[in-house]
């Protein structure tokens, strides 16, 4: 007989199994990508997004199923990379309300959470799309419910929700074309079938190891990084010296004499510090701030409920150390008294824009952008790393340019999340969010910035040439690996061994006699010689048309095009 009641102990080892599986397998998950371009990276964000959620779990010790829910469903949501990573966000966020305020979990319990989570998914995603990982997740939570009639045993359940995603992965070709055309299945699916094979382990008894993977490298690189980073600034430049986390769980005979608004709360905590995070719903209260005085953060959360979790940490102690440790302490062992600095006065506007290249990058803040994410195809930053970036434009109002359509969704989930006013210019491709920064106007408004914005972003026609990683057949262009292929919008148009015979078949299919303006970003595998040629060439199709050239310095496109 299997387990009968599921605690938050065993929750919690299902989640870090859960995990340990998609890091072993998030390479596999990657080369499922129906293109053949390299943007494999749904195993990757899928990966760092359930690795940021394991991670809050890991620091728990409770058998509490629903605290144990509500921390992973948490850090999910901070760590949430491309639109797989926010739909696993979104899965686990509804299955958390589903147990809210339950400590242990019977079947039923767990299926019902399971077809909440899906609900909560399905809602998020602005058109969904069946054959993807909605369909094995609903599929999934569907079977789970049959079972939960029938059986009390949780290894029995797991076994039949694993064989009942196992089973729909394998029909989403046939309901995604172009999975059956490239003879794959969903990517995104396959990543959450890998989820629940790790959950089904921890009930069979078997502990998962994580290894060494390239996502994971790259995690520790960052946080090294990171850490390395802060020897470049003194512990006299921090203003607040506190980090304040609390987390408070409302409750109703509180709320009636201090009614909850996040917007306020949010305002009323902006004067105490600085690097703000307010995040709430119906049940829980979840506050981040660097302050002088975290008593006042606890005094004030308090009045709306009890507190679940306070944690504070000194960050001047911290800088200190860290300090000490890469470059030792000063010759006297005495750190520099922190000097308080009046904090910068809030811009109007500012612009957040997602870009990799360096002369990408450059191009966007020339164009007056406050802040650069480096991050794009195969490189999606997460929904924490788009509200810092919020933050640190410091503008009572902010417009995202994801430009990648797989970012748009973190940004979104960004701008619910982020400490004041924002706005999402769904740019799908560098050209749309360069000519939504061109039609930025300072003076104007929000609604007329959104709209003017909008309208420019969709007038840009965009192409790129990038290579292949496998071979393949789509749209009856037929792909060797290693070859160019040229990419009208999404439209895999042609395929060529050289970049420049690619490019010049992607200028045919996007330029036509109305075309005023062609601007060329030129990547790493392009050469003066083949622009040069390339301009010549464009000039014998419309030689009316203006043509404007940068050094983007983008990895994997050797070329992008802009037409207006």
């Amino acid at each position: 007989m299997g387990l009968k009641r599921l605690d938050g102990l065993v929750l919690a080892n299902m989640i870090a199994n859960g995990a340990a599986n998609l890091s072993q397998n998030a390479d596999y998950v990657d080369s499922l990508n129906v293109f053949p371009v390299p943007d494999g990276d749904t195993g990757t964000n899928m990966n760092l997004t359930i690795t940021s959620g394991a991670k809050e779990v890991a620091a728990l010790n409770t058998k509490n199923a629903a605290d144990v829910s509500a921390k992973f469903a948490r850090g999910l949501l901070m760590g949430a990379r491309g639109n797989s990573g926010v739909i696993l966000s979104q899965l686990f966020r509804g299955f958390g309300k589903s147990i809210e305020g339950k400590s242990e979990l019977s079947t039923l319990d767990f299926a019902e959470a399971l077809k909440r989570g899906v609900d909560t998914a399905y809602k998020a995603v602005m058109k969904p799309v069946e054959g993807t990982i909605l369909t094995v997740a609903r599929e999934a939570a569907d079977e789970a419910l049959v079972a939960a009639e029938s059986t009390s045993d949780f290894n029995e359940l797991m076994e039949r929700i694993v064989a009942e995603a196992k089973a729909s992965l394998d029909r989403t070709p046939d309901l995604l074309p172009v999975l059956k055309e490239v003879g794959v299945v969903d990517s995104g699916g396959q990543g959450l079938l890998v989820i629940y094979e790790g959950f089904l382990a921890t009930l069979e008894g078997k502990e998962l190891e994580k290894p060494h993977t390239p996502v994971m490298d790259a995690l520790i690189e960052a946080e090294h990084h990171a850490h390395a980073a802060q020897g470049f600034m003194s512990t006299e430049d921090i203003e607040f010296g506190y980090c304040t986390e609390i987390m408070v769980r409302f409750q109703d005979e509180k709320l009636k004499d201090a009614p909850f608004n996040e917007d306020a709360f949010r305002n009323e905590l902006s004067e105490l510090g600085d690097s703000l995070l307010v995040v709430a719903d119906e049940e829980l209260l979840k506050v981040h701030v660097h302050v002088e005085t975290p008593g006042d953060v606890i005094t004030k959360g308090q009045r709306f409920g009890e507190l679940v979790a306070v944690k504070i940490e000194n960050m001047r102690q911290q800088h200190s150390t860290i300090l000490e440790e890469e470059h030792g302490a000063n010759q006297h062992g005495v750190q520099p008294t922190p000097v308080a600095t009046a904090p910068k006065p809030k811009a109007p506007y500012a612009i957040v824009t997602v870009a990799m290249g360096e002369g990408v990058s450059d191009l966007f803040r020339s164009l007056g952008a406050a802040h650069v994410i480096e991050g794009g195809q195969t490189m999606n930053p997460s929904t924490e790393d788009i509200v810092k970036a919020v933050e640190a434009a410091n503008a009572e109002h902010v417009f995202i340019f994801p430009n990648n359509s797989n970012i748009i969704m973190a940004a979104e989930q960004a701008a619910s999340v982020a400490p004041c006013g924002v706005s999402v210019i769904p740019t799908k491709t560098v050209p749309q969010g360069l000519a939504a920064a061109i039609a930025f106007n300072p003076e104007a408004d929000v609604e007329t910035n959104e709209s003017g914005m909008k309208s420019a972003a969709s007038a840009v026609k965009s192409g790129q040439v990038t290579y292949a990683v496998r071979d393949t057949s789509i749209d009856g262009v037929e792909i060797r690996k290693d070859d160019h292929m040229a990419i009208a919008e999404k439209k895999i148009v042609a395929s060529s061994a050289s970049s420049l015979e690619a490019a010049k078949q992607l200028v045919d299919a996007l330029i036509d006699a109305d075309d005023e303006i062609i601007t060329i970003l030129t990547g790493e595998g392009s050469s003066a010689e083949d622009v040069a040629e390339l301009s010549a060439y464009i000039e014998s199709k419309n030689d009316e048309i203006e043509i404007e050239v940068h050094d983007g310095k983008q990895p994997l496109y050797s070329y992008i095009f802009s037409v207006e």
